[in-house]
Formats: C-alpha cells, structure tokens, sequence
C-alpha cells in the first residue's frame, strides 16, 4: 500500500488478481475495499478475513469471494479486448478521482493512458439535446480542450456525445455505465471506437467486462465523471435528470460546478437555470470555466497528495482493535433507519472510534449497513437483530 510522500507504484500481477477478487466479492463496495485494505494491509489479508468479519456482522450465509480463478479469466479477457485495469494507487490513475470518496478501486480502461493524467473537465447535459445545446457543448470542449485539458462525459446521445466529438483531437474520456465491451447506447459504438483508436482518448468502467448497464448503473458513472474533473459543466438539463445528479456529486466532492443558462421556455433549460439559483457558475463560453479554474494552476497537484487511506490513519492503527461482542451489540442499538455521523455513534456509545470503525466494516460485509454521502452510515431495513 502506497505511503504518504511515496512514488505511485505499479500494482504486481498477483496484486492486481487479489485486488481484482476483493473489488468483485460480494458486499465489498469502493469504501469498503479502501477500509479493509487499511485495516489489513493488503488486499491479500483482506480477502482471507472476509469470512470471519461477515460473520461477525450478524450474516447467516457466507459471503461469496471472487475466486482466484474468476479474477485470472477476467483479466485474460480484458486483455483480449485490448483493454488493461489500473488500481487507484498507480500513476495513471486519474488524480483527481484518486483523492474523490468512493473511488473505485480498479478501473478497466480501453485507450491512451495519457488521457487519465492531464487534468479534466467534465461536460454533461440532456440526451434530447437542442441544436443549440449541441453546438455550445462542442465549442466548449473545443476551447477548454485548447487550454490543455481533457473533457470528460458518459458517451451518452445528445450533449455527452457532442463533447466528446469536439474534443477528439484534444483528449477525451468516456466514462461507462456498463462494460467496457457493452457500449450504451449502440448508436455511439462508432464514436467509442474513434475515442479509443485516437491518440488522446480513453474509456473507462468500473464494472466487469460482460456487464449490460442497469438504471442503477448510470449514478455510479456519474460519481466517476464528476470525480475526474476538476469541474463539471452541465448544457441543457430538465428539472430531474441524471446530469443534475452529476452536478450534485461534484458539489459534494468540492469541484467547481458550472452551468450554462437557457429560456425559461425550455424545459431543458430548468436544470441548469436552478443550479445558476443554486451558486453555479454562469458559463456562457470556454473563458469562463478557464478563469474560475485558474487559481488550480497546479491542477491536480494538491489533490494528488491527499492519503488514500486517510479516513482512520490520524486515529490509531486499527488493526490491533478487537471488538468484543458487547462492543458489537452497542454500536449496532445504536444504529437506525436514519443516517448518523460517526461522531455521534461515539458520543453514544462511549467506545473508541477505531472500535467503531471495525463493528461498522463487519455491519457492511454482513449486508446489513448503508453509507451516506458525508460519511454518515445506518442500518439497511429489515437488518436490525
């Protein structure tokens, strides 16, 4: 596991297989992943503590573990395909994204690993795009491509796909719901194919090859595209859209949020006409998200030296912390249908927040704990004991 102040290291193939099965076993989300390899050292460790912490969380069925086997075939097809995986502690890992809460552990990319280490500016808007729409996105990602970043979106119709056209010659990256080898919609399999074919163009998925997008899928591509960049420009939006929901996470994650105004007669134009209501940033041209990114001269810089692991490393090294299961009964009373800071589960329970933070990672591996933006976790219904 990579140290503060330490060079970013390639993972080693036996590495990249535990990593591979940790991130594919049941119950292990990006959070999780990053607190088990924190609390175990490797993902190794990890993955051979599994059984035991589920457990110990209350499960009365056994976690399923990607096998060795599994992750061996995964990787040998996605190598077939001309695709590679890169781990969040590896130098082309995109920075930025690297320091965003809930980062995914691996990533599966197709494409010029360039792309992933300039800096990024993600542009997303409506599927049922306007001409006009389509045309500002275009001269948007043309003039911030210009300036040297790459634009960022999910290879959706309409606004994505206008982005990632214009910014083919400059660098782009296509963030995508399902597997890489599952493009969605089918109708930009061609536009997929010249961003991967190009010399500064990439795509990118979390999910395991074979994987058909679900409507659940496309929030998670958001928390990627927003994680990537150093902003988020949204063109055209409805009232209730996925790309509001990307602007959201970007807000949360501290990037700056832009959004380009429209008619009040235009339904696609309310999304964005709120999040200018809201504090986001007017942005009529490229000049405009230039300027307000111009005090991050250093770009990802100081991004890139935030800890990974970060979360429990200023309290105690957790990995001496043994609950008892007194501990483990109080801290799960403790826990509701509603979210609750860990603060206050500390207050509440009077144990040590290491204590806390082992009983919540056996909640998680169990099935029975869900977390909230902000760190914020409670109990998943019907769960409690």
């Amino acid at each position: 596991m990579a140290e503060r102040g330490m060079d970013r290291k390639s993972l080693s193939q036996e590495d990249r297989i535990a990593w591979l099965r940790l991130v594919r076993s049941e119950n292990v989300g990006p959070v999780t992943f990053r607190k088990l390899v924190r609390r175990f050292g490797s993902a190794q460790q990890a993955l051979d503590m599994l059984p035991e912490m589920s457990r110990r969380g209350g499960s009365a069925k056994t976690l399923r573990i990607c096998s060795y086997e599994a992750a061996e075939r995964e990787m040998a097809d996605a190598e077939r395909l001309g695709c590679r995986m890169i781990g969040l502690e590896e130098p082309d890992y995109p920075s930025a994204l690297r320091a965003a809460d809930g980062a995914p552990p691996l990533l599966t990319v197709k494409g010029s690993p360039s792309a992933l280490t300039r800096p990024s500016v993600a542009i997303v808007g409506s599927r049922n795009a306007s001409a006009v729409g389509g045309k500002i996105a275009r001269s948007l990602a043309a003039g911030i491509g210009r300036a040297g970043y790459t634009i960022t979106s999910g290879l959706a119709r309409g606004i994505d796909a206008a982005a990632h056209e214009a910014a083919l010659g400059s660098g782009t990256i296509a963030v995508m719901a399902g597997g890489l080898d599952r493009p969605y919609p089918p109708q930009n399999i061609p536009l997929l194919q010249s961003i991967c074919e190009s010399d500064s163009g990439i795509a990118v998925s979390e999910m395991p090859l074979d994987w058909e997008p679900r409507a659940r899928d496309f929030p998670r591509r958001n928390r990627i595209i927003a994680g990537i960049g150093l902003g988020l420009i949204v063109v055209e939006a409805a009232k209730k859209s996925g790309s509001l929901i990307s602007a959201r996470i970007a807000g949360e994650l501290g990037r700056l949020v832009f959004a380009v105004p429209g008619s009040p007669l235009d339904p696609r134009a309310r999304g964005t006409n709120d999040l200018i209501k809201d504090g986001a940033i007017l942005t009529s041209d490229a000049d405009d998200v230039l300027q307000a990114l111009a005090p991050l001269s250093g770009k990802t810089g100081p991004l890139d030296q935030l800890p990974l692991f970060r979360e429990e490393e200023e309290i105690a090294p957790s990995a001496q912390i043994a609950p008892t299961d007194s501990d483990r009964t109080r801290v799960a009373q403790a826990l509701g249908p509603a979210p609750v800071g860990i603060d206050d589960l500390v207050r509440h329970t009077d144990l040590p927040p290491a204590e806390i933070y082992v009983v919540l990672l056996e909640l998680d591996l169990a099935g029975r704990l869900a977390r909230h933006p902000g760190g914020s976790v409670s109990l998943l219904p019907g769960s409690a004991r």
